[in-house]
């Protein structure tokens, strides 16, 4: 299970990612532990940013995600079990805690966070090494379910160098691509060039262009103007960038190189960009349709399930108190240790019929999760067409470029050049004039 945790603050905008329910299809508010507020995440958190007012902590939440293995099955008590693992390890032991189910394309993972304010002494719990902690039980709980164990873990020179942030996720979701493909063409543009200029030809080769960035040094932009850090997506570190492109001023800013690539893109390529549009949306408004609709079902069965399990919670709650004796008898029971007896038997039976409840809710979120996985391998397959639609057009527009500096084109390229129309070309030399193929205008 991959465990990745942060110190932070600012409770509200944690409260709202954790109840997301835009980019994620369920959320479940599994528990609150330690809160006055213990009904609403808002409250909850929000109390303990109250609470951390009275000390100069500005970090005062600790926020942790635990995501299992893609192809694994996890119920909620392993979830439990891992997060109680974290608490320990950390000695975040007591501290209040909520914790939040979220599903998305047919994965289920859990968000965990804590306050580290110790309300008694009024100071804030310190982590140190905490990334190293969490490793330490992330490879725990990997021997404990016999999972297969990343190969980063096992070693952390050998982590994938192709996992991204969510900010790196969230920009190549603008640019339609998949970030893992993009992260891929930049590490291989960087790792193939030792210098500026085999750097610049690398990306160029893979349709990125270098710019000079506002604030970042040297970025990168693909076909839509989409800006990329090149740091960030090359996967090393900004003074390796500046080493590598020490001359920052030499290349045109954002907005020129924008203008540059707006006037190289052809007419062709343009329409390859439409096609590949066509496409998806074509595909994707009848998928999109069946995960809506399949959603909505799924969330309709789940309040159905803890509707009648709420009622049935309350009557047999009621049984288990109408077993205690009153008045009197109750007080002869007591003496008589009866009382004692009842108790312990109804703690008992409570605890069953949670288990039983929780059963039915592991059983019922299973079998949703089959259902949508078979409807996610169809998102799937839709997205992983665009992505390499994408791609194949970053190529596209490499060899455009390539062609204006007099490399060869590809054959798809010339097979559209050879489309292009012949328009009359006047000889200056001879006052005649002459048709020949003009080939693309490169100088719009």
């Amino acid at each position: 299970m991959i465990l990745k945790g942060s110190q932070r603050g600012n409770a509200a905008k944690l409260a709202r990612h954790l109840l997301n329910e835009r980019d994620n299809e369920h959320v479940e508010l599994h528990e609150l532990r330690g809160f006055v507020s213990d009904e609403q995440l808002l409250d909850a958190l929000l109390e303990a940013q109250a609470v951390a007012k009275g000390t100069r902590c500005q970090q005062h939440l600790f926020s942790l995600s635990l995501n299992p293995p893609e192809d694994e099955r996890v119920d909620v008590e392993h979830f439990e079990t891992a997060i109680e693992m974290v608490e320990q390890q950390l000695g975040l032991d007591g501290h209040p805690r909520a914790i939040v189910f979220h599903e998305k394309e047919g994965r289920r993972h859990a968000h965990a966070v804590w306050s580290r304010i110790d309300s008694e002494t009024m100071t804030a719990k310190n982590l140190p090494f905490f990334k190293r902690r969490l490793m330490e039980v992330s490879k725990e709980l990997y021997l404990q379910h016999g999972w297969d164990m990343p190969k980063g873990i096992v070693d952390q020179a050998l982590r994938n160098p192709l996992n991204f942030s969510r900010a790196e996720w969230q920009q190549a979701k603008r640019a339609m691509a998949d970030p893992q493909l993009v992260k891929a063409m930049f590490k291989q543009a960087w790792q193939s060039s030792d210098n500026a200029e085999t750097l610049k030809a690398a990306l160029e080769d893979k349709g990125f262009f270098l710019a000079r960035g506002d604030r970042r040094g040297v970025v990168a932009l693909d076909y839509q103007g989409e800006v990329y850090a090149l740091a960030r997506w090359s996967g090393v570190k900004a003074k390796d960038v500046k080493d590598r492109l020490p001359d920052v001023d030499k290349f045109p800013s954002v907005q020129e190189r924008r203008d540059e690539i707006a006037k190289r893109m052809s007419a062709q390529l343009q329409k390859y960009a439409v096609e590949i549009n066509k496409a998806y949306h074509r595909k994707h408004p009848s998928i999109e349709f069946k995960r809506t609709q399949l959603v909505e079902r799924h969330r309709d069965e789940r309040k159905a399930l803890y509707d009648r399990q709420r009622a049935r919670w309350e009557q047999e709650t009621a049984a288990r108190a109408a077993r205690l004796p009153r008045g009197m008898g109750g007080l002869w029971s007591w003496i008589t240790g009866k009382y004692s007896r009842i108790r312990t038997q109804n703690e008992l039976d409570a605890w069953q019929c949670y288990c039983r409840d929780q059963a039915e809710r592991d059983g019922l979120v299973s079998r949703q999760l089959d259902e949508r996985q078979q409807l996610q391998r169809a998102v799937k397959e839709v997205r992983d067409q665009r992505s390499k639609d994408i791609a194949d057009l970053h190529l596209e527009l490499s060899a455009y470029l390539s062609m204006q500096r007099g490399h060869t084109a590809t054959a798809k390229v010339k097979a559209d050049i050879a489309k292009q129309p012949e328009t009359p070309k006047k000889d200056k030399s001879r006052g005649q004039d002459r048709s020949r193929g003009s080939g693309p205008d490169f100088n719009l």
